[in-house]
């Protein structure tokens, strides 16, 4: 690989042992996937952020590495609330580990934004090259932003965000993100009225479908929030980073993208709405989850609108970020004055709070897929609206 003074002097140990150690991991990973070069990054985001996911030998490695990051960095969801853990029956034992992994980050000059949608607080334009981890995000950045990052592992991220550098490979290079497998809709008029959830389970079927190739969807018209459903599923059934929307997301505008959607010969899978329809179970809930990926604005003012003047009958959980909850208090506290509880910092997946909950009803496919490996639940696919009426026994 070609190095820069920097690179070079970051391999000689010149910045400290650590920073040596994640130039050694960057150098691996390049030459593994045989990048010519080392490429500076605008923004990191670091998963293996709770303790359920990285356990002690995760956390005792945190602890050997010193130094601060180079560019803005954020952490992934953790494995409970920050301040008001006690409230929600996490463990002490566990409690006191997740807290040890929050200083660690915080002493690498990792942000604690502990958000799987850093997007929201963050500017991120496109083009811009970063070393993000968390699949829903690396998906949403790379879609629907038009920023371009790898699916970076743990190390990889940590280590690009104490050396601001990534290997320039894979999905970094414009003539690797064209798409590589379509997907047509055998009733496209009956996605008008298809919600956040129906495309998370359009997502969880084209993400197994998929694999890691990049498809390529016409006959839909999604917004933003239903692009961030459909990119969690597709990234959690199969390893989709990057996925192109006809006229929706902005590579599919670009010339060089429009003569390879045009003229290149790839698989056509039709996949029909009764597929989809068949992912909406009919089992009983015990808990309600939501927000996985953590909610939106949008999203956190449909739920508070449906929430009002309604009470929720048994364990109603919103996973949320902390700004965003800062920024609405009058609409959290619509929905807080329900009974439902609203959670930052961490998520349905790799919190204890879900762990052997019984029937966990959520309109997430990202969440559906990961339930039962992550929590040993089963889960239960349903709308916004379905999730809100059930919560409430109605």
């Amino acid at each position: 690989m070609e190095l820069d003074k920097y690179d070079q002097a970051l391999l000689n140990g010149e910045y400290g042992e650590t920073k040596q150690k994640m130039m050694e991991i960057l150098l691996a990973l390049g030459k593994i996937y045989e990048a010519e070069k080392f490429i500076e990054v605008k923004s990191v985001q670091v998963s293996g952020a709770s303790f359920k996911t990285i356990g002690d030998a995760g956390l005792s490695w945190l602890n050997t590495l010193s130094g601060k990051a180079v560019v803005p960095s954020f952490l992934n969801p953790i494995g409970m609330p920050r301040d008001e853990w006690q409230n929600l029956g996490i463990p002490d034992d566990f409690a006191k580990k997740q807290l040890e992994v929050n200083a660690a980050y915080a002493r690498l000059g990792i942000r604690l934004t502990c958000t799987c949608t850093p997007y929201y607080f963050n500017i991120i334009e496109r083009g811009d090259h970063l070393a993000w981890s968390e699949s829903s995000a690396v998906s949403y950045v790379n879609s629907v932003l038009g920023a371009r990052t790898n699916r970076e592992g743990g190390p990889s991220a940590l280590a690009a965000a104490l050396t601001g550098k990534t290997p320039y490979y894979g999905l970094h290079i414009v003539k690797n993100r064209v798409p590589q497998i379509d997907f047509h809709i055998d009733d496209p008029a009956a996605t008008k009225s298809w919600t956040n959830a129906h495309y998370g389970a359009l997502g969880i079927i084209a993400g197994a479908i998929s694999g890691n190739r990049i498809p390529f969807f016409t006959d839909i018209r999604p917004n933003r929030d239903m692009l961030k459903s459909l990119g969690a599923a597709m990234a959690a059934s199969g390893a989709v980073a990057l996925y192109h929307v006809n006229e929706i997301t902005p590579e599919t505008r670009f010339p060089f993208f429009k003569k390879h959607i045009e003229e290149d010969d790839r698989e056509v899978v039709e996949i029909e709405v009764a597929e989809i329809e068949e992912l909406f179970g009919s089992l009983e809930a015990d808990v309600i989850a939501l927000g996985c990926p953590h909610l939106s604005e949008e999203e956190l003012e449909e739920l508070a609108s449906l929430l009002e003047s309604r009470r929720v009958v048994m364990p109603f959980y919103i996973f949320a970020a902390e700004e965003l909850r800062a920024k609405h208090p009058d609409l959290c506290n619509k929905i807080l004055s329900s009974g439902a509880k609203i959670v930052p910092d961490t998520c349905m997946v790799v919190s204890p709070l879900m762990d052997k909950a019984g029937v966990v009803m959520t309109n997430s496919g990202k969440a559906f897929t990961y339930l039962p490996g992550m929590c040993k639940a089963t889960p239960l696919l349903g709308t916004l609206e379905e999730c809100v009426r059930a919560g409430c026994g109605e």
